[in-house]
């Protein structure tokens, strides 16, 4: 057992979050047995059952099976039934040309009530397939699959999403340097495969969150060479298992938007980089989970955005940061003032505010990660914010609404906001 707290603690959050899941893992030839409308019930968390490849014609159970993958494809949903269809005849269809790689794929379902387990036994009996037994939201599902996942690295996987011939050996190729803890694919519309989604994600100095190149044409990144990132979307991120076990995965308190942005300012507090590799390309429905509209959302917008900024910046950074993030404020509360969603962001605030005590102890995290990089000091690409970055936001071309219903949602945009605990728990009684 490693003696290095920040270690053990950053693993023990993950390791729970697994501990929580029910493990849906049939017994050899029970997924052909079963008879039609009946299935076998979730066992308990437990040793992964033995499985004979000879039993199957599905590709990628075949390659669920190896001892130790070199990638584990992580997918969190919630009654997605229908959107796991393409995502996963998208892996197995561009797999088949990439003998060499070695792959699982864990499907992580978040209470869902559409069938979603029941389909996956039957259609992909060899996929891992975790339950959660209540809905948790994103970042609890997303930390239960990487807690159950074998591979050396991890791609985690909105269900939403289509991968793209040779994303995987292009999306692993940067971590042969032993700093890279992240790599941000180019991830493109799939409804408009000329229109970006995000090629990383980036941060103002004033503190606010961006998607890079968001909604700007795919012929201006993807000839464009690998190149450094704040951090990767959580639609499609690649990830070094080791270091999501380092700085414990996603914070759970987020629940739902600016949680990828976070893992990637805690991996740099760690020592690691992230980078842009646009050689490998995600297709990603960008309006199939969330309605912007709903007055609860806002408000989390609101909130995460308040955590991100006081969680992540250095000290250092704080003090010349303040005024350039006050004028933000400012200025989004008069935008929100003349579109009447003001409300939402003063309550958003408000609970980022209730939240002193918590950002104090994971900025003592933070520090403790820094401590013990092996990469030395940390750096984090800010940069001061940029007519150009307004300019295209304002140009984007509108994204259409979001279903209000449960189709296809990650957990309900309706879900309370998270209560706000301690991310690692066991820090409060230890020291460096």
């Amino acid at each position: 057992m490693d003696d290095d707290p920040a270690l053990e603690t950053g693993g023990d959050v993950i390791d729970r979050a697994a501990a929580g899941a029910l493990r849906v893992m049939p017994p050899p030839g029970a997924a052909d047995a079963s008879p039609p409308g009946k299935t076998n019930p979730p066992t308990e968390p437990g040793p992964r059952a033995e499985m004979d490849p000879a039993t199957t014609t599905d590709p990628t159970a075949v390659r669920g099976l190896v001892a130790e993958p070199t990638c584990s494809i992580v997918i969190p949903t919630f009654n997605g039934k229908h959107l796991l269809r393409t995502c996963l005849a998208s892996i197995e269809r561009h797999l088949a040309s990439n003998q060499t790689r070695e792959v699982e794929i864990v499907v992580v379902d978040d209470a869902s009530d559409d069938g979603t387990l029941e389909w996956l036994r039957h259609r992909h009996p060899r996929i891992v397939a975790l339950a959660l037994p209540r809905n948790s939201g994103f970042c609890a599902a997303a930390n239960a699959g990487i807690g159950a996942a074998r591979g050396r690295f991890i791609q985690l996987l909105n269900n939403d999403t289509e991968v793209t011939p040779g994303w995987l050996d292009a999306g692993l190729a940067p971590f042969v340097d032993p700093t890279v803890g992240a790599v941000a694919p180019l991830v493109l519309v799939r409804s408009d495969p000329a229109r970006v989604d995000s090629a990383g994600d980036s941060c103002t100095l004033a503190g606010r969150p961006l998607k890079r190149g968001h909604g700007q044409p795919a012929t201006d990144w993807c000839q464009r060479g690998t190149e450094e990132v704040l951090s990767a979307s959580g639609s499609s991120a690649f990830y070094r298992r080791e270091a999501l076990r380092r700085v414990g995965g996603f914070d759970p308190i987020y629940g739902s938007y600016y949680e990828d942005v976070d893992l990637g300012f805690r991996l740099r507090w760690a020592g690691y980089r992230c980078v842009f590799q646009p050689r490998s390309t995600i297709l990603h429905e960008i309006s199939a989970t969330y309605d912007h509209r709903l007055p609860g959302l806002q408000r989390r917008l609101a909130r995460n955005s308040e955590l991100l900024f006081w969680n992540n910046f250095p000290a250092a950074t704080l003090a010349v940061a303040f005024v350039p993030h006050l004028g933000l404020l400012l200025a989004q509360a008069a935008w929100r003032l003349v579109r009447l969603r003001f409300l939402p962001f003063y309550l958003g605030k408000l609970d980022a505010l209730r939240a002193v005590p918590e950002i104090l102890q994971r900025r003592r995290i933070r520090t403790r990660l820094a401590r013990r990089s092996s990469f030395g000091p940390p750096h984090f690409p800010l940069h001061p914010s940029r007519p150009r970055d307004l300019l295209h936001h304002l140009r984007r071309p509108p994204e259409a609404s979001a279903r209000p219903t449960s189709g296809g949602q990650l957990h309900p945009p309706s879900r309370p906001l998270p209560r706000l605990t301690s991310v690692h728990p066991a820090n409060s009684a230890r020291r460096p």
